[in-house]
Parts: structure tokens; sequence; C-alpha cells
């Protein structure tokens, strides 16, 4: 059914070109010859190839202007001196969070909309990172066990 629209568009196009060069043959006396311009096929290779290489382009620009937003601003999780050793939930909205920051650890409040400094420990209360948690141990010895195998 396509094929068969197409060659009825091919005819009626092939059959207007024709009355036009008639039209500028009577108009300006002398006789012109218009040759029509051979249909070009829209679906080819290189307008795919074309339309294909569009779209890497386009991608491959938003990645890079993600990768460039994420290393060269203040995005969250970005600062390696500041982050959460260990946070405990008091109701479904009130949490205590112990934050290392530097060589201090500070026991913050923390509510929505709202955070508060309760306590600030020269000392730290929990060794950040030293010690593993019992699944880690576990995790470990499980891994080791399948590396000796």
């Amino acid at each position: 059914m396509i094929g068969l629209r197409f060659g009825l568009c091919q005819v009626v196009l092939l059959w207007l070109g024709c009355g036009l060069a008639v039209a500028a043959e009577t108009s300006s006396g002398k006789a012109t010859t218009v040759v029509p311009h051979q249909m070009v096929d829209p679906v080819n290779s290189g307008s795919i190839m074309q339309l294909a290489a569009g779209l890497i382009l386009v991608i491959a620009l938003i990645l890079s202007l993600a990768w460039f937003l994420k290393r060269y601003s203040g995005l969250p999780g970005q600062n390696k001196a500041l982050r959460v050793v260990a946070s405990v939930p008091l109701t479904t909205r009130e949490k205590l969070v112990l934050v290392q920051a530097g060589d201090q650890q500070l026991l913050l409040g923390v509510a929505p909309g709202r955070v508060n400094l309760l306590q600030s420990y020269d000392q730290p209360l929990i060794a950040s990172g030293t010690e593993p948690s019992e699944f880690a141990a576990k995790l470990q010895q499980v891994l080791r066990r399948k590396e000796a195998e």
C-alpha cells in the first residue's frame, strides 16, 4: 500500500512538473525544456547516519555537562572533610547525627527545617571508619573463604 502511494505521488509530481513546463513554454514564447528533478528517498543511509551522529553528539554533550557540574560545583557529597559518623532516629521526623568535621565531632539534633548543635567533642566519641561493623566482618570472612577455594 505504501509503495502504491509513493508511486502515485511520483506520478502526480511528474504530471505537475510537465504542466509547469508547458506553462513556461507558452508564456515566454520560446521553447524551453524543463527537466523534472529526480526524487530522492528521504530515508537513506546518509540521513540515518546523520541522525545517529547528531543523537550521539547531544547525549555526549549532556553527559559531559553533568560530569562537569558534578566535578566543579558545590553539589552535595563533594566535601570529604565533613561526613556523618553515626545517626540515631528519635522519631519518624527527628534524629541525632554525629558528624566528623575535621578533628572535631559534632552531635546535631536534626528535625524538618531545623538543625541544632547539641554538643561539640574535641576527642572522638566513635572512631570513624576504623572498626568494621559485624556485617562487614562476616562479609570479609566469606570473601576470604571464596578466595581460598
